[in-house]
Order: structure tokens, then sequence, then C-alpha cells
């Protein structure tokens, strides 16, 4: 008779991750306190060394913030064809192990390796082997969690950060999960944290034997959630290979934009990241969207299909401004905070109409130009003429 194996799920989890791309890449930089991310007044962190973050700096943190806590800190622009790069080369070595991997993001993942232990080892042998090849490969650390279900793996992969791993099992459970803050529990915020404290939870442990009346005041309708989530229960499968349902690029101005012509010229530069970013992943979309933040905060979509799903930046950039010259129509003069171009409806290259003109198209010739070249020598070398400014703008 087969014997039931318990479940045994990794959370990877890059070490900050664009900022160790970036001293590796530059090694004048490593032990800086460096930043990545945005310069601009409306910038904001995308990424923080541990040199950085005892100063308190942490990633989604206004850098006017991040610089007042630490003003000799190093900033630099982040280079996301870099990191998917590298991301690639990380994935496909989670993949030597289990084809269960469930991507979270570029620098992060969970790993189901129920199955590969008999033929790899237990979970801290396949983690430590893991961890090993990153840093052979890459010369970046990892940290990995290692438990039955997702919740708890994502726990563990924090707890001995940076370059750490950490096992949590039936028998070390209660041990390790009780005595920690509740603000570390998925779901609670900085909106729901002063309710959960006013009822007296500080801890996980609180949380897990509060009665159905404290857990009431503290979390309303979601108060069950949270105990099982405090005791570490959680029956989520790993969903590996999960599609991206959209494709977006987004900038916030430092200056609200109210000229017509700056922004239509913005959005097609948005337009071609997204474009780009369509075609690396070999996707088409059908659905072209634009997102307009005013200066008051309102925010606005508009949306329309793109008739056949393409990947052509000119269509894509076309469409896009299409939606907000209509905006535009609708509120000339608008102050512009925040202009996005995003595509959904994707799907997969090989589905395309097979009956399609099998003449290439311009526009997709010089898409794959300007791909080669910015795979080459980097995204900042070329500007398309659309982009730059007209005379009198």
């Amino acid at each position: 008779m087969r014997r039931n194996v318990a479940r045994a799920i990794l959370h990877i989890d890059m070490d900050a991750f664009y900022a160790s791309v970036e001293e590796q890449d530059r090694p004048e930089l490593k032990g800086k306190p460096l930043i990545v991310g945005g310069t601009g007044g409306r910038g904001v962190v995308a990424a923080a060394s541990y040199a950085v973050r005892r100063f308190g700096v942490h990633s989604a943190m206004p850098m006017r913030e991040a610089l007042r806590r630490c003003p000799e800190a190093i900033v630099v622009h982040p280079r996301m064809a870099r990191y998917q790069e590298i991301s690639q080369q990380v994935f496909a070595i989670f993949h030597e192990f289990t084809p269960l991997v469930e991507g979270l993001s570029l620098d992060e993942a969970f790993l189901d390796v129920t199955a590969s232990q008999q033929l790899l080892g237990g979970p801290e042998v396949i983690g430590a082997e893991i961890r090993r090849r990153i840093a052979r490969q890459t010369g970046l650390t990892a940290s990995v969690g290692i438990a039955p279900n997702k919740l708890v793996a994502k726990i563990a992969s924090d707890l001995n950060k940076p370059d750490g791993m950490c096992c949590i099992d039936a028998g070390n459970l209660r041990e390790i999960l009780d005595p920690l803050p509740i603000h570390k529990l998925f779901g609670v915020g900085r909106k729901t944290l002063p309710a959960v404290l006013e009822a007296g939870i500080r801890t996980f442990g609180d949380a897990r034997v509060a009665t159905d009346e404290v857990l009431w005041r503290a979390f309303g309708k979601h108060g069950k959630a949270m105990r099982d989530r405090a005791g570490g229960l959680d029956d989520r499968p790993v969903e590996p290979d999960r599609e991206e349902k959209s494709i977006s690029a987004e900038e916030t101005y430092d200056t609200d934009i109210r000229a017509a012509a700056k922004l239509q010229a913005q959005l097609v530069h948005l337009a071609d990241r997204t474009a780009s970013r369509l075609r690396a992943q070999k996707l088409l979309a059908g659905r072209v969207s634009v997102k307009i933040r005013r200066g008051d905060f309102t925010t606005y979509t508009r949306q329309r299909a793109l008739e056949p799903p393409t990947q052509d930046t000119a269509i894509v950039s076309a469409a896009a401004q299409a939606l907000l010259g209509a905006w535009l129509a609708a509120q000339p003069r608008a102050a512009v905070r925040l202009l996005g171009v995003g595509v959904s409806d994707l799907q997969s290259l090989r589905q395309s109409d097979l009956f399609s003109d099998p003449l290439p198209d311009p526009g997709s010739r010089l898409d794959s130009a300007v791909d080669g070249i910015r795979d080459r020598f980097g995204e900042g070398l070329l500007t398309r003429a659309s982009r730059l400014p007209r005379p009198g703008n």
C-alpha cells in the first residue's frame, strides 16, 4: 500500500532582487545604501538594498521620504529588461526540480516539491540545492520557506532573510507562528490593524484562540478565516503556469500635464513598452485600455477591442491614442497626473489565425528590429520618432 506523503511547499523569494541585480552588475555599489526607483518628485522606491533598509527605507515608499531618511542613498533607475532576463534564469532552475511552479512576480514563486522528494531528497535538501544553483548561475541570493502549505511557506521565507532557509512543520508550527506579531498575518493592513489591536489581538496566537465575539470585533465577517490563517491552515494548491490576464505600463508625472500633444507623446511611449512586453511573452492582445488620473486623483479608464488580436506597437498605440483623444475632447486642458496603457484578452501567438496574411507586416518588422537592438544594447538606446517633441509643443 502506497504511503501518503505530506505536502512539501517551497516559497522562494529573491533577496532585494532589483537592487541585488544592480549590485551584481556594478560591484562598486555593493554594500552601499542603494535604491532602485524613479527620481522624480512623485517617484517611488521599487527596491531597496539591505544597507538602506536599516534607515527605514522600503519598497513602495515615496522617493522623497526615502531620501529624507537616507540622504546619502544612491538612486538608480529600474532596468526591467535586465531583471526579466535574470528572472528567466531563476525560474528555469525552479523547473529543474518540479513542474509545479507558481510564479508570483519576477523574483518570487511557490514550488510544490511533494512528488520530487523520492528522487531528489527532502524539501530542505531541495531548497538548499536551489539556492546553491541560483548563487552559482546568477551570483544572487534567495531565501526559502518550507511548509506543508503556501500560507506558512510564505511566512517562513521571511523569517530568516536574507540568504536563509526556514522550515515549519507540524512539530514546530505553534512554537513559530504563535508569537508572531499580528501585522505579519496576510489580511491585516494599516487600515485594519488599529481595530485588531483594540480587540486585544497582538499575535497569531491571540487570533488562533480568540472567541467568536473578539474575532468579530477585530475582523468582522472575516473572523473565522483569519483564525484559520493564524493557525496556519491553508489548502490552496500550487497553480503552475498561471497565465497573465493583462499587461500594462503606467507613469506618474512629477508635474501634472495639460498639453494634449505632450500627453499623446507620453501615451505612445507607454504603448511601446506594453507592446514590447507582449512580444517578449509571445502573446497577442484582444483589448487595449487607457488609464487616466487627473491632478485631483479622479481616475478614468477607457477600453476598446482589437480585431484581430495583435502585438504590433503601431496598432496598440493608435487605439490607445484614440481612447485618450476622445477623453480629452470631453475634458480639454485637464491636468493629468498619471497615464497608463494596458492590454488584455491575451492569447498565445500559437493560437493566431492560421489563414492570416503570410506577408511580413512592415510594422512587425520594425518592432522586431527595435526589440533586437534593445535586447542587445539596452532599452534607452532607441526612441521612436513619434515620441520626439514636435515644433511648437
